[in-house]
């Protein structure tokens, strides 16, 4: 085989001296990347601002969000970064065309770079707990986090998608100004989110499509129309909270041949009697719509009045037709 693949996953192993996506040894714990590109963390000011992470306790500075990695992972990230800014500072025309494995890589850095950090918080955490508990990780996880460590690696490795793609990515137009960088993330269910330059990106990291399918009634209503941002967060919520419901774990056929990893990932279907997605609970997603809706001050209780439904900014609660993004009188 010309080619190796690692799986930190299955032992929990990470190391300032070991590259975060190939697994090789590294000469000090100097040799790093930061999770933001410069570009990002200049033009936005962010580099001294604090993320907050997955504990929603803790807050690293952005230019503190680091991986370690080698000197070929980086050049290979930072020509990949280039391809990707040039894209996002065209806008959405040009961020439409962005090839789909190539985003997916780009936001992927994102996302397992802040769960990278969150676990590494965590094994610290553990370590000086004094019961003496080691840090654990579920086998679900484990092999939900080592699969998408997997597919990031097709930046270095030769890797074909086949057929259905392991993701959910939906672009939009997005009343944003190019001063805007609107930035989410959920490390444990591998959900992105992205506003930024008049477009907007949604993104469900290993659900082999089945969130694009289960939100395609409100994607067709929305293609062409330039979002409200309060529309964009309620896309986002949703994406974000039907994933939360999804029954089962994605699933894909992995061949390793002497040129290349081919992955095949199979559709989600129902089993039995059981639905794919648990019940859509009005109350639950009331709340995940207020975190969004935060900056607007909306609260759960504003947002959801039982026995009614939410109200939403997507969708006229009477009719179903879309709401023209012009009829909403709050601030951008």
């Amino acid at each position: 085989m010309p080619f190796s693949l690692f799986n930190p996953f299955e032992t929990l192993y990470f190391d300032s001296k070991t590259c975060f996506l190939t697994g090789k040894d590294l000469a000090s714990a100097d040799e790093q990347m930061c999770i933001f590109p410069d570009w990002i963390l200049d033009r936005f000011s962010l580099r001294n601002k604090r993320f907050k992470m997955l504990d929603q306790v803790t807050g690293i500075q952005y230019e503190d969000l680091k991986l370690p990695c080698s000197d070929e992972v980086k050049n290979a990230f930072e020509a990949l970064d280039e391809e990707i800014k040039t894209a996002f500072e065209a806008g959405y025309e040009e961020v439409k065309k962005i090839p789909g494995e190539r985003l997916f890589i780009w936001m992927g850095k994102f996302v397992y770079g802040v769960l990278y950090n969150d676990l590494i918080l965590e094994i610290s955490r553990s370590a000086k707990r004094k019961n003496g508990k080691e840090f654990r990780l579920s086998d679900f996880l484990k092999e939900r986090f080592g699969k998408f460590h997997l597919m990031l690696q097709s930046l270095m490795v030769p890797m074909e998608f086949k057929n259905l793609k392991p993701w959910s990515i939906e672009i939009v137009k997005l009343k944003y100004s190019k001063d805007t960088f609107n930035y989410k993330d959920e490390p444990t269910n591998l959900n992105f989110s992205l506003g930024m330059n008049g477009f907007g990106i949604v993104a469900c990291l290993q659900d082999n499509g089945a969130i694009g399918q289960n939100q395609q009634n409100i994607i067709e209503k929305i293609s062409g129309k330039v979002l409200h941002p309060i529309q964009f967060e309620e896309l986002c919520a949703r994406f974000l909270y039907a994933n939360y419901l999804l029954r089962k774990s994605a699933q894909q056929r992995i061949e390793i041949t002497d040129d290349k990893v081919i992955i095949e990932s199979l559709p989600m279907v129902e089993s039995g009697a059981e639905p794919l997605f648990r019940h859509w609970d009005d109350d639950m997603f009331a709340q995940v719509l207020a975190n969004y809706w935060e900056p607007w001050g909306f609260t759960k209780n504003e947002i959801i009045t039982p026995p009614d439904s939410p109200i939403s900014f997507l969708e006229n609660d009477y009719t179903y037709e879309f709401i023209e993004p012009d009829s909403i009188e709050l601030p951008f």
